[in-house]
């Protein structure tokens, strides 16, 4: 007998239909001479303090550095600690007893870091010794998974996958337990949660709002004229930019007495060759879905994971945007099946057979995964967010076997009086990849200008002329789609070249964790979103201001540790000698974050309002009243909006809070209104009195 072990339950069914073992026992189904089994997700992982002997918050036990670490069975949330996981004793115990009655063990879990970790701390855990074999598949169709258990690959071979996915969680638990503690210990208020990707992903956003909120907006002028030729109108703008009004209406009228008209002083026109879009790699289906659907990069990664237990798609925890040399022969069916599809019918029509463009082969680039594809299951039954991404993926792989788009640009260039104006044109010589979606410039480009035959010397009207007022645009706060590009591409901003070289692919996180991470500063109250923005809460830029000079916060250094992994992936680099170096940083960022003096956070002091005795505890997520008899409690996040401490102080001073703006019904409707206390301390909602017409 073998014993296959699957992720989820869901995988393993699918398996063990195509294994003939269909016979359902508790925790597993068998027959044929196959037991298929499966985790939820991490049923091991590693030990906490406490099972390490340390309880609490103790300075003297920092920093905590495990020798050996333990592995311990999950633990889940359970009134003010953590307990043990029922359901993962349970099902390890059956997972035990299906490896001792094996005489081998086939590894089915996802295939990738994350995958392989899973299985190993089980295997670990239960100090199993029996051989494995691994499935190495990228789709969970029919097809894919004969043919991975055709082709079995011996479970050393992925070692090198194992110690990385290893020295990543060890590195984590180091960084995350011990900054934590240390940072809370020096508070002596509250937790200060820390990590070694969660810390400098809030960085990034601290950074970005506050250079947006200390811009300093400044207003300018230009002049635009507007112009017709052969019946075609098109505008032109200056080169000059005027920080005074005044001057900028004195120069247009200078020019409307000056004959009104502009010459034409240089035409430039030049091909430019648009090369279609790579495929997608989880990272860039989450940006691209930020932006067109506005569902968050968790959000997505969900959909697309449901698309591949259904078979619609492949792995979509892939870091590569290509395909090996031998898939290309695979392409063709993927696109036919696509032509059964209602919302592919058109454009799978405008691809020319024959003519398909190999940019997306590339051996060398694929990493554990290829890029996103389709499979040759064609979806039913989808709800519409499921729908609306299985498109996104299906036409951009239209779009990335399609030819180059060939644009003819015009840049030319007015003078009026002696100052100059410019206009661009474009005209498409050939759509290419560009017909797929009909869409001829980028979502965020400028409107492209049509532009009538024109020729240097030749002398236009002014038709209409304008002073347009424009402002200086502070940096863009992040989107989730933002926010992504700039972990994936953190590497560009270190300031050493040598080094920038080396990281110029790497970011922090991997495309697998990056929407956690970002769930993460949500949970801890770091972040909030405002509309479409991600913005730091108070606690958020409390912490960011406490680690921002520490190594803790530094994207480069994390983006180093990122490219230390990869090297273990392959063999380059020695698991222990990462783990000692990531000893050496714990020990010394500890240390730091100890001798961190906290300011106070000039917290109002404020008298319970139903007690009238005690001083009320004000915390980022609570305000209440220390006496238990009392128990008064006034959350901070109301509908999705946290309170500021001003209103805190209003409410409890006053009774009544200012205009409390955004916040969310269950319903999801925005609405506008007052926290209020009444004469027993209970708050409610007072709505603004519309005003009588």
């Amino acid at each position: 007998m073998k014993t296959v072990i699957a992720e989820k339950p869901s995988v393993a069914r699918e398996i063990a239909s195509l294994l003939g073992a269909t016979e359902k026992k508790e925790g597993h189904l068998t027959g044929n001479g196959y037991f298929v089994t499966w985790a939820f997700g991490h049923l091991v992982g590693l030990g906490m303090p406490e099972d390490y002997g340390i309880t609490g918050f103790d300075k003297a036990a920092l920093p905590i550095l495990p020798h050996p670490f333990l592995l311990a069975v999950r633990k889940v949330k359970k009134d003010k600690g953590y307990t043990t996981d029922a359901g993962a004793i349970k099902q390890l115990k059956i997972i035990e007893q299906l490896f001792n009655r094996s005489d081998g063990i086939i590894v089915a879990t996802d295939a990738g870091r994350e995958g392989e970790l899973i299985f190993r701390y089980i295997y670990e855990y239960l100090k199993c010794i029996k051989p494995f074999q691994r499935l190495w598949i990228s789709s969970l169709t029919e097809k894919a998974i004969k043919q991975g258990f055709d082709n079995l690959k011996d479970g050393k071979e992925f070692d090198g996958l194992y110690q990385a996915a290893q020295g990543r969680s060890r590195a984590d638990w180091l960084v995350g337990i011990n900054a934590t503690q240390a940072l809370s210990i020096a508070a002596g208020n509250g937790v200060y949660s820390l990590g070694r990707v969660q810390t400098p992903t809030l960085a990034l956003i601290c950074r970005r709002y506050l250079e947006n909120k200390n811009f300093s907006v400044q207003k300018y002028w230009q002049i635009q004229l507007s112009h017709t030729k052969e019946f075609i109108e098109f505008k032109s703008l200056s080169k000059n930019k005027w920080d005074n009004q005044k001057l900028a209406e004195d120069t247009l009228k200078s020019i409307e007495r000056n004959g009104n008209t502009a010459a034409v002083t240089s035409v430039e026109t030049k091909n430019v060759t648009e090369q279609p879009p790579l495929l997608f790699d989880l990272t860039g289906l989450q940006k691209e879905v930020n932006k067109k659907l506005n569902l968050s990069a968790e959000e997505t990664l969900k959909i697309a994971q449901s698309l591949y237990e259904k078979k619609f798609i492949t792995y979509p925890r892939t870091g590569s945007k290509y395909i090996p040399e031998g898939m290309w022969t695979e392409i063709p069916n993927l696109i036919r099946a696509l032509q059964d599809r209602d919302t592919c019918k058109q454009a799978v029509a405008k691809v020319k057979w024959g003519r398909f463009n190999k940019r997306i082969v590339n051996d060398l680039r694929v990493t554990d995964h290829h890029g996103l594809l389709t499979t040759d299951t064609i979806p039913s039954a989808l709800n519409a967010k499921e729908n609306a991404v299985y498109d996104m993926i299906a036409f951009r792989l239209l779009e990335a076997i399609s030819g180059a788009c060939t644009k003819e640009a015009t840049h030319i260039t007015l003078q009026a009086l002696h100052y100059d104006f410019t206009t661009k044109g474009c005209k498409v010589l050939e759509p290419g990849w560009r017909s797929i979606k009909g869409n001829f410039t980028d979502d965020d480009a400028e409107p492209i200008e049509d532009l009538p035959d024109i020729k240097e010397g030749d002398v236009l009207k002014i038709k209409q002329a304008a002073v347009l007022e424009k402002k200086t645009k502070p940096p863009v706060l992040y989107t989730e789609a933002g926010l992504l590009s700039a972990m994936e591409t953190a590497g560009k901003d270190i300031k050493n070249e040598e080094e920038r070289k080396a990281l110029q692919n790497i970011g922090i996180g991997t495309p697998a964790t990056r929407a956690a991470i970002i769930e993460t500063l949500f949970t801890r109250n770091y972040i909030q979103r405002e509309k479409k923005s991600l913005i730091p809460t108070e606690k958020g830029l409390q912490v960011y201001e406490l680690v921002k000079d520490r190594k803790i916060a530094d994207v480069a250094m994390t983006a180093e540790w990122e490219l230390a992994l990869q090297k273990i992936e392959t063999s380059e680099m020695n698991a222990i000698a990462f783990q000692k170096e990531m000893e050496a940083y714990t020990k010394s960022i500890t240390g730091e974050l100890l001798q961190t003096s906290i300011a106070k956070d000039n917290s109002p002091e404020l008298v319970c309002p139903k007690c009238k005795k005690q001083k009320l505890l004000i915390r980022d997520k609570i305000v209440k009243c220390p006496d238990e008899a009392c128990n008064w409690v006034q959350f901070r996040i109301v509908c999705g909006v946290q309170i500021g401490i001003v209103d805190i102080e209003s409410l409890v001073d006053n009774g009544k809070t200012s205009l409390i703006k955004g916040m969310k019904s269950k319903a999801g409707k925005t609405f506008d209104a007052y926290i209020v206390l009444n004469d027993k301390a209970e708050s409610s909602f007072e709505f603004e009195k519309r005003k009588k017409k």
